[in-house]
């Protein structure tokens, strides 16, 4: 029944007959508004798909998490790749490990706690920033923060991009209780507007060059945490000049070095968790207008020429000297497996001691950089840490890894050629090797 007909129904009625010509239409139509009501709630209801914000998450989140933290680490670095075409700095956060907690806790600089109206309207802005489980931060599709929260930066990384973890082993007590106080801190200093304070000049506010997610956890360790080695830079308060703010802004990967390099100095154990990128979420960015599954997966820059460079082709030696270093540091690669839509564990070695993995990382980008500045077409000396990789590997690398228990290698051809560079039963001063 039209709405054209019930028009004509009312209209033709007398007026003493109307009520009653009303109740018949109501009646007629109440089947009918029934069935509508019923196809919209099915509408909204339905079920998201997996890898999206409200969908199924992994059903086993809590066992793979039981695996890692068999490890007795204290805490983890987690850098975010980027997710743009070009300039891709991506995002830090930091997951302190709590005894008392089943999970750890990630601080994390909220993008959206700048104050503007928009962002006020339709984001969490409660906290500059935010706390959440760890497990939710990398495979959650709904947020604890409520509604608001933002899905691939708040909650759910791994379904908009690859998470690199920086664990860290033989962190004391005090420190991380005091890491946690400083962002509690923080988030009293933004409440109240509070400006010119020890670890940022202007109002403390999100801001994507002078207070951001790297200045934010920089300012942890040098200001709550006592690390006066940590250099955290400060970009002009009345510069006009994006590009002046921007070459003293704070970059994740960049932070990420600097506070690594602290942590060997102070004796502190490190190795490297890879948190693959799921490549099937369907979910559309809002923001990007585009499905998470096609958005680029760029390895964070640092602040160079590489940020012109598409994706997998950076050349630039700090960039080259961070993923070989995380590579030499991996102890697992983790990822979210499309077929069984379950968490996989599936790359395992064993990490370099930290002093041979930064010489290793060191001497292999500063070859492999030249070799691009000249233009020379021969296979790069490093591995970089997103790759699952052949590598040129010379005789006592090789021995020490044919050694280790559980080692699987795999012979193939260099390419170009049909010969693999593996020999079954040979132990070769020169090996190709898929890790």
């Amino acid at each position: 029944m039209t709405l054209a007909f019930i028009g004509s129904v009312i209209k033709l009625q007398p007026a003493h007959r109307l009520r009653a010509a009303m109740y018949g239409v109501l009646h007629a139509l109440a089947p009918a508004w029934v069935l509508m009501t019923a196809l919209l709630f099915a509408t909204f209801t339905q079920a998201a798909d997996f890898g999206a914000r409200g969908g199924p998450e992994p059903a086993n989140i809590e066992a793979i998490s039981g695996v890692l933290r068999q490890d007795a680490y204290d805490m983890e670095l987690l850098i975010s790749y980027g997710t743009s075409k070009g300039g891709s700095a991506g995002h830090l956060a930091l997951a302190l490990r709590d005894p008392a907690r089943s999970d750890d806790r990630v601080y994390s600089a909220n993008f959206y706690a700048d104050r503007s109206r928009k962002h006020k309207q339709n984001f969490h802005t409660d906290d500059l920033m935010v706390a959440v489980p760890k497990n939710e931060y990398l495979f959650g599709t709904t947020s604890s923060l409520g509604d608001k929260a933002s899905f691939g930066l708040d909650f759910g990384e791994v379904y908009k991009r690859s998470v690199i973890g920086i664990r860290v082993y033989g962190v004391p007590i005090a420190e991380r209780q005091a890491l946690e106080a400083f962002f509690k801190r923080v988030n009293d200093d933004y409440r109240r507007q509070a400006r010119d304070t020890e670890y940022h000049d202007g109002e403390v506010k999100y801001d994507y060059l002078r207070l951001n997610c790297a200045k934010t956890i920089g300012a942890g360790f040098r200001f709550g945490a006592g690390y006066q080695d940590v250099e955290v830079t400060s970009a002009p308060i009345l510069s006009r000049r994006r590009l002046v703010a921007a070459a003293n802004a704070n970059i994740p990967t960049e932070m990420a070095m600097k506070l690594v390099e602290a942590w060997h100095a102070r004796g502190y154990g490190l190795d490297v968790v890879l948190y693959k990128k799921y490549a099937g979420s369907t979910y559309v960015d809002p923001d990007a207008e585009v499905a998470f599954k096609d958005l680029p997966n760029r390895f964070p820059s640092v602040l160079s020429r590489d940020f012109r460079r598409e994706q997998g082709r950076y050349e630039d030696f700090d960039n080259l000297y961070a993923a070989y270093l995380l590579y030499n540091l991996a102890k697992y690669s983790v990822k979210v497996d499309e077929a069984t839509q379950l968490i996989e564990i599936n790359q395992r070695k064993s990490p370099m001691p930290y002093k041979e993995a930064a010489v290793r990382a060191r001497r292999d980008a500063l070859t492999d950089s030249e070799n691009y500045l000249r233009g020379q077409p021969v296979p790069p000396k490093g591995t970089r840490v997103e790759e699952t990789s052949l590598r040129i590997m010379d005789a006592p690398e090789f021995q020490r890894l044919l050694e280790e228990p559980g080692a699987r290698f795999v012979a193939q051809p260099w390419p170009g050629t049909s010969t693999p560079s593996v020999a079954s039963g040979t132990h070769p001063t020169a090996a190709q090797v898929a890790l």
